[in-house]
């Protein structure tokens, strides 16, 4: 079974954010640099939000606002979904599934510890899946 920590220490790179009085050309420069589909919002050490290429196609883009004169604090989504780090790969995939979310912060004792995929969970799932099979052909091949 895969774990949120393991994915999250697995992963190569770490917490890409942005300030909420940080504008969207920035966020959109940032998040194509490190490719990344989403950055969380951070006002210190809080969570405030959570920045995506689909809230910025709804927000920005199809609502005619301006990238540079746009700041990402108007345009975030605020009621962000998070999980821990104790949660379990396929549970994330639920709540995903269920939210139509493909990105998840992780907290513990309220501080944020990264941030998973979908991607990272299917890689996740995947490899665990494979090791599930290996091991059943090892068995039956006996």
């Amino acid at each position: 079974m895969a774990w949120v920590r393991d994915i999250l220490s697995a992963k190569r790179h770490g917490i890409f954010g942005v300030g909420p009085d940080d504008m969207v050309l920035d966020a959109l420069k940032l998040m194509a640099e490190k490719d990344i589909g989403a950055v969380l919002v951070t006002e210190g050490d809080r969570l405030a939000g959570i920045f995506t290429e689909r809230r910025y196609a709804r927000e920005v883009f199809l609502k005619g606002r301006s990238s540079p004169m746009t700041k990402v604090g108007e345009v975030m989504e605020r009621d962000v979904i998070t999980v821990t780090p104790d949660e379990t790969a396929e549970a994330c995939m639920a709540l995903m599934s269920r939210n139509r979310i493909r990105h998840l912060p992780v907290m513990r004792d309220g501080t944020l510890v990264g941030v998973i995929s979908i991607g990272d969970l299917m890689q996740s799932i995947i490899e665990d899946r494979e090791f599930d099979i290996g091991q059943l052909v090892n068995y039956v091949s006996r």
